[in-house]
């Protein structure tokens, strides 16, 4: 059984991942809520979210990034977008950032749980120990379960890293905190980002962005050295006339608040035995470029199979693969606030650095042939689906490219490609090739039937 500590998107992602392999597990959480905090879902997660069977569900709910707006006080003073939107290809079918307020992806992936015959059990993680051969873990409700392997998906102040006394290197900015909430007015359009700054320095200032599926505005105002406000209506009507100059516009609800500092940190270890840490346990980031919430499904989804199978060596892979990429990408987000922070004129730009489509893991053990570790991109099939309907569960898939393919075992589905132009580009196909994709995704090899078939047994999958 697989204990996880927290359900939010990391969580849900794994303990979706497990249900549907049928995988034993238990996902605890006390409740807390999450408002539209981490709202931004980038091209590679809406892949995986289509691998787990709630895309449909989850581009109903969401909308591209309006374009932003700024404004001294009335007057209108700069326009412009974060993302320029591109069409999908046959290889990448969800090229643009989608928006979805992160309590309502948490709603979805809840939903596919049930569905999936789990479910959250309201109560937290109180402690743990582990041996050679399991976990043992008390509950806030004073109950012990044990478990074959913890996973700590609970957030930035995680109960599972700090008992393991794993570091959190990096920094925290507590004279960078920011008012944050769900607020509703009827006084602005929807369709554009609004936002006050001081474009001399172009330092943000109040900020109200429209989110989809809901009357509410996702409020941001920087907060002064030593203000620590009161989170009610009143506080941010303050700060919103304070940031603004105007009174005509209204706050006439509030949902969700809080108050974010800037912090940057990462886990210095993934792994301590039988306990595994991903999403904000694992790594925190500034909200600039909308990396973190991403970044966590993706930790999960890495780790799912593996933990499914069970193999000692296989999981090792995780820390091996995920590390570099968390470190990569925290790079990123961070390099992308500082800009935003010292007034660079193109900090508003958002490009394919941020979109997770390039993320590899190319030194892997797992990774063999050309493109090894690499994403596995979509094409059209001649019966008229596509590669990424062949891949959707939580099986290898074996691409034959213009070639037979070796009989596998009930893990691998294979697909034989003969003569597609698409499919052959999408992989640098220019010869008769085996490729064979991990159930994330991935490719794991790319090789002639006698190697293929080396690697398959190495994974014990003939």
């Amino acid at each position: 059984m697989i204990l996880i500590a927290g359900a939010g998107p990391a969580g849900l992602t794994l303990a979706i991942d497990l249900a549907r392999r049928g995988v034993p597990h238990r996902l605890v959480d006390p409740g807390h809520p999450s408002g539209s905090r981490g709202k931004g879902l980038q091209p590679r997660t809406l892949e995986v979210l289509d691998d787990l069977g709630v895309i449909d569900a989850i581009l109903t709910a969401g909308a591209p990034y309006p374009p932003l707006r700024a404004y001294a006080g009335t007057d209108v003073v700069w326009e412009g977008r974060m993302h320029e939107p591109v069409p999908p290809t046959p290889d990448v079918p969800y090229p643009n950032v989608l928006m979805v307020p992160q309590w309502r992806t948490e709603q979805i992936l809840r939903d596919r749980l049930t569905a999936l015959g789990g479910r959250v059990d309201p109560v937290g993680l109180a402690s743990f120990t582990q041996s050679d051969d399991g976990v043992s873990a008390v509950l806030t409700d004073g109950t012990t379960v044990r478990a074959d392997y913890l996973v700590g998906c609970d957030g930035g102040r995680s109960t599972v890293r700090k008992t393991l006394g794993v570091p959190f290197l990096g920094e925290t900015r507590d004279e960078e905190r920011m008012l944050i909430g769900d607020v509703q007015t009827p006084d602005l359009d929807r369709d554009h980002w609004h936002m006050w700054a001081d474009l001399q320095t172009r330092t943000p200032g109040v900020g109200l962005c429209p989110l989809p599926g809901t009357s509410d505005f996702q409020f941001t105002a920087p907060l002064a050295p030593g203000d620590d406000p009161d989170l009610t209506l009143a506080t941010y009507r303050k700060h919103l006339a304070a940031g603004t100059g105007r009174d005509d516009i209204r706050l006439t609800g509030l949902g969700w608040a809080s108050v974010y500092r800037v912090n940057i940190r990462m886990a210095e270890r993934f792994r301590v035995g039988r306990v595994f840490l991903a999403g904000d346990a694992a790594h925190v980031h500034s909200p600039a470029g909308g990396q973190g919430l991403n970044t966590g499904v993706q930790d999960a989804y890495n780790l799912g199979w593996k933990l499914a199978a069970g193999s000692p060596s296989l999981l090792d892979t995780y820390e091996e693969e995920r590390l570099p990429v968390a470190a990569g990408v925290l790079g990123i987000s961070t390099a992308l606030y500082q800009k935003a922070t010292e007034g660079q004129a193109d900090a508003h730009k958002r490009g394919e650095e941020t979109q997770q489509l390039l993320l590899a893991y190319p030194d892997s053990p797992l990774s063999s042939g050309p493109s090894g570790g690499t994403r596995a991109p979509d094409a059209p099939l001649a019966d008229g689906t596509t590669l990424f309907d062949a891949f959707r569960g939580p099986h290898f898939t074996l691409l034959a490219f213009n070639t037979p393919a070796p009989t596998c075992g009930l893990t691998v589905r294979t697909v034989e490609i003969t003569a597609n132009p698409a499919a052959e580009a999408a992989y640098g196909i220019t010869a008769p090739a085996l490729v064979l994709v991990r159930p994330d995704g991935y490719r794991a090899h790319t090789g002639d039937p006698t190697s293929t078939r080396t690697y398959l047994t190495r994974l014990n999958l003939l």
